[in-house]
């Protein structure tokens, strides 16, 4: 919380976490009075932490699944909370990543809509050691068909890339704070 508090102290506004036990930890408290803060889910989000997700995030960027929506959607409602979200695209098609196939993006961003889900963009990690210039294009194609007006693209090594694709979120959070230990 150390590194954080002088970046919110000068105005900045969104944060990422990947995990929600860690974030309710750190922000809860912040966020209660800086009600202005705008908090991420960047990470994997599980279904059995939903109601507590729903409750400290703003957006999450790792929607991806009919059944993670469905309860997603529920809680909202019980909360009277909407979030923002990003369908998350395995571009890659990498076993160890999770997310959609670019063609199960439709059906989702469809049946979120269905449910009042607040979809405004989607999110894709592209294969390490591959270049990212390939995934981006890919996945700003995919976006602009489906008409979304934000894209969740770039991490600490390639957001320049990212900016080239008109991306409008970055997780940028090595190249601010270093590595996570």
């Amino acid at each position: 919380m150390d590194n954080i508090l002088p970046l919110i102290e000068y105005g900045h506004q969104h944060f990422g976490e990947n995990k929600v036990q860690e974030a309710y930890a750190k922000w809860v408290e912040i966020k209660n009075k800086k009600n202005d803060l705008m908090l991420h889910m960047i990470g994997r989000l599980q279904s059995n932490k939903v109601k507590q997700a729903v409750k400290i995030f703003d957006y999450i960027h790792s929607l991806d699944s009919l059944k993670l929506a469905k309860k997603i959607s529920e809680e909202q409602n019980k909360q009277k909370k909407k979030l923002k979200f990003f369908i998350q695209v395995n571009i890659g098609e990498e076993v160890q990543k999770n997310g959609l196939s670019l063609n199960e993006a439709n059906e989702l961003a469809k049946q979120c809509k269905d449910m009042n889900l607040d979809v405004i963009g989607l999110m894709c990690l592209p294969p390490i050691n591959y270049a990212s210039s390939k995934y981006f294009s890919i996945i700003k194609k995919k976006n602009d068909d489906l008409k979304f007006k934000s894209l969740s693209l770039g991490m600490s090594d390639d957001y320049i890339e990212a900016i080239h694709y008109k991306s409008t979120f970055f997780r940028i959070g090595t190249k601010i704070f270093g590595k996570r230990i």
